[in-house]
């Protein structure tokens, strides 16, 4: 499936307003100024990792391309803009034939990023790069933090799949972000109907408590299931007891009973009950499936349960305590004139606290030792060394205004899982550290 046939998943004429007024406003005065039509350089990049965190990882940029590329201010947005007299009809004139032109580059979806990683690079001008800084920064951020989240619980699960179900936990559109930023940091299946549509996400779901507690008794409401969907079906075992409930499940489906989901109590001790019962009953290819505002910590914690298959919803979309990244957008480099030939200049914030910022326009790379693990992101701003030439991370995504790297979603999960596997193997200890490897400036 194409998604991006599918157009965006939101009511609005365009991307266009998805930025602040200030951006306008700088457009408006840059404009006035002469200044707009100076070349520019653009980079993301965060200055720290969220407390306790040891890598970062890369998501959303398929859903940057498709927001850059659906920046336009068409009719109905600049008779807002005219209506709320947030700029003047010269840069309202300028803003209705807006297209971006420019160079997008980028470390690509499912790369994993360390603080001072030039994860974006955008090149234009002045005027149609700084527009860009809400959408881009609103989706990176919030995508990258609930990958980075779902890394983590992946991890922890080792080689038991994943369910994203935290659709009803967030807003309706953060949810289809969600579980598309779930499924690249290695979550296998989404419960949200939406995302599997928009992204071709496998999708999953049986019954909640509520159907049990429709019919009469428990045996009527597992009868009604398996008639409906088969004796594969996952049956809900804890609405009265579990006891009862998985022998009565067993009777209904029979020993070919798919799974059995337990939503509460204590996992890891149920857990091992339930399977020592449906071994009993004949049911040993009976799977467990556990739920229950789950984390990477609660996941880890039940590696040695007979567990077969997770379900996270709340800790996973709110990037379980961390749900944004902190990723900024700054003017790292610009040209002296809007002359096309005029060389750039570096250009960067100073200040006494911690919002500095490295001048000019960046590469990066990763160097590895002799066994292939990385040791070190190394960014710099000249010549890159021969030894790294092969290393380097950023990829073209758009070129001259048109995008040149879509990719499957598949691919980008492939991708992040050998680049979490390139890291050294305390990037998965679940205990607070540093960034996994240093960043070193050249």
């Amino acid at each position: 499936m194409n998604t991006a046939d599918l157009g965006l998943p939101v009511d609005v004429p365009s991307t266009a307003l998805f930025t602040d007024q200030y951006e306008l406003t700088m457009l408006q005065a840059a404009l006035k100024a002469g200044t707009g039509e100076r070349r520019s350089v653009f980079e993301v990049f965060t200055r720290r990792l969220p407390e306790g965190r040891r890598y970062g990882v890369v998501a959303g940029t398929g859903r940057v391309l498709d927001a850059v590329e659906n920046f336009r201010f068409d009719a109905d947005v600049i008779n807002f803009l005219r209506e709320r007299r947030i700029v003047d009809e010269a840069t309202l004139k300028w803003l209705s034939s807006y297209r971006f032109g420019g160079d997008i580059w980028g470390y690509p979806e499912g790369e994993v990023y360390l603080p001072g990683s030039p994860i974006l690079r955008v090149e234009g001008s002045f005027a149609e790069c700084v527009l860009l800084e809400t959408v881009i920064l609103s989706i990176l951020n919030h995508d990258s933090a609930i990958a980075a989240a779902a890394s983590r619980m992946s991890s922890a699960a080792g080689e038991r799949p994943l369910i994203e179900m935290g659709a009803r936990r967030t807003h309706e559109l953060a949810a289809v972000a969600a579980s598309r930023a779930a499924y690249v940091g290695g979550f296998a299946t989404t419960s949200d109907l939406a995302a599997g549509f928009r992204y071709d996400i496998p999708t999953v779901g049986t019954s909640a408590h509520a159907f049990t507690l429709l019919h009469d008794n428990e045996r009527d409401a597992f009868q009604a299931q398996v008639d409906s969907l088969g004796p594969g079906t996952t049956l809900l075992v804890d609405t009265y007891d579990v006891t009862e409930a998985v022998r009565t499940a067993v009777e209904v489906a029979g020993p070919e009973l798919g799974a059995v989901r337990i939503d509460s109590g204590d996992l890891l001790l149920v857990a091992h009950r339930v399977r020592q019962q449906l071994d009993e009953l004949g049911a040993t290819k009976t799977k467990i499936v556990v739920t229950s505002d789950l984390d990477e910590y609660a996941i880890a914690s039940l590696a040695a349960a007979p567990v077969d298959a997770y379900g996270v919803g709340t800790q996973l979309v709110t990037g379980s305590g961390h749900p944004t990244c902190s990723m900024v957008y700054k003017l790292v480099a610009r040209a002296h004139s809007a002359d096309a030939e005029a060389p750039l200049e570096p250009v960067a914030k100073k200040s006494l606290g911690a919002k500095s910022s490295l001048g000019g326009r960046k590469w990066a790379a990763r160097r590895t030792d002799e066994q292939g693990v990385a040791e070190a992101e190394v960014v710099g701003t000249g010549p890159v060394p021969p030894a790294l030439a092969d290393r380097q991370l950023l990829v073209e995504l758009v070129k001259g205004g048109e995008v040149v790297a879509r990719e499957p979603l598949d691919a980008v999960r492939d991708r992040h899982a050998a680049a979490r596997a390139g890291l050294p193997l305390s990037a998965t200890q679940l205990s607070r550290g540093e960034a996994v490897i240093p960043t070193e400036y050249l």
